[in-house]
């Protein structure tokens, strides 16, 4: 696929519509988009390259794109297989091609490509790279989300390229918004990171951005105000809306009923949002993207084997994996003969940052009784205040 961003600058990036799984772990029911884009000037700079399952496409673009003419950089902000696994070819189709990149991307670089290193100049934050009427100033951003990320801003154009920094699952035609798989992509990639994100936003805020061209996904323009506010909120871990997020884990069906009851309970409450996941079926990275977005989490589950279900237990792993924190956390356990559900799953939110926890747990044996709806009527008057 063919864009021009501007004069100069084109995108030289692909999409793929039919990928089973993105890192082998996400669904993308719309695709998935690999970007990558090269500056036109006096001198020519390809930033980033692409996923191998795009190789030949990728090459035939910038091709294309430099009508005969030779590249002299390739500027590699992230080497993760996605972007750099097309580093070796393009290196030996052009031989006296520069490649730029940090410090620690140098030191990685044989791991993912077999390049002299006299071809490779490490550049440090604050140094620039000049191709004639464009210039790119070079910011360092470790572990967003990988350690030897930098990010490139063309002062010219004003022009932001940043890594996998407010990108999103999706190919570039999808017919869609960007915040909801902008969120999901967000908190299972890039979540765990909310401190280095953060010190990247402060040092954004002090360049004049009109467009973000990132890794994957659109390239933004005039949204981009909306876009950093989000990624603020996000990676100081503030929930982006009050309400609740029902995660059930129901083995035989009666948790899932009570979930449903329970959100017909909280919504005729008056509660502002309430959200609800089966976590036996639903999509886990969707769930915890839920989970971050709502300001309360009510969890549900049958007890098994002297703990909790296994799908809960999942899903509490994957919140710790992704530093959740700064939320209430509510437990309604189902247990037939000996509910351990509930304490199971708040030793595990103990060794979270900032969680509060709100109202009595309600404990269901087997079926939902009249008591265990006064209860939960009980806890839904906690969670809405």
């Amino acid at each position: 696929m063919s864009i021009e961003i501007s004069n100069s600058i084109k995108y030289i990036g692909e999409s793929v519509h039919d990928l089973d799984l993105f890192e082998s772990q996400y669904i993308v029911p719309n695709g998935m988009a690999y970007n990558s884009y090269v500056i036109i000037d006096d001198k020519i700079a390809v930033m980033d390259t692409a996923d191998k399952i795009v190789g030949d496409k990728w090459l035939e673009n910038l091709k294309n794109a430099l009508e005969g003419r030779t590249p002299d950089y390739l500027v590699i902000q992230h080497l993760e297989p996605d972007h750099s696994a097309l580093i070796e070819n393009v290196c030996n189709i052009y031989p006296d091609m520069k490649i730029v990149c940090s410090a620690k991307a140098k030191a990685m670089m044989p791991q993912f490509a077999d390049v002299q290193a006299d071809r490779i100049i490490a550049k440090a934050e604050g140094e620039t790279l000049e191709l004639g009427s464009h210039t790119l100033n070079f910011v360092m951003a470790p572990m967003v989300h990988w350690p030897e990320v930098m990010v490139s801003y063309e002062s010219s154009e004003k022009v932001l390229f940043s890594a996998d920094a407010f990108g999103k699952f999706g190919a570039l035609d999808a017919d869609e918004g960007w915040s909801c798989e902008a969120r999901r992509y967000y908190f299972n990639i890039v979540g765990k990171y909310g401190a280095p994100v953060q010190t990247l936003l402060k040092k954004a805020s002090q360049l004049d951005i009109k467009t973000i061209c990132p890794l994957h996904g659109p390239i933004l323009t005039d949204t981009i105000e909306d876009v950093i506010k989000l990624y603020n909120t996000w990676s100081s871990y503030q929930p982006e809306d009050e309400g609740v997020f029902i995660a059930y884990a129901s083995i035989h069906g009666n948790t899932a009923k009570a979930a449903e009851k329970m959100k017909e309970i909280l919504e005729a409450k008056g509660c502002k949002r309430v959200a609800i996941a089966d976590l036996s079926r639903d999509d886990i990275a969707e769930c915890v993207e839920d989970a971050f977005r709502h300001s309360t989490l009510l969890c549900m589950a049958s007890s098994y084997d002297g703990g909790v279900f296994a799908p809960m237990s999942d899903f509490i792993h994957h919140l710790q994996s992704k530093t959740f924190q700064n939320r209430k956390v509510a437990f309604v356990e189902n247990g037939s003969w000996a509910p351990t559900a509930a304490k199971t799953m708040k030793a595990e939110f103990e060794k979270m940052k900032n969680i509060t926890f709100v109202g009595d747990v309600v404990t269901i044996k087997t079926r939902v009784t009249d008591e265990n709806i006064a209860q939960m009527e009980k806890l839904a008057d906690e969670l809405v205040k």
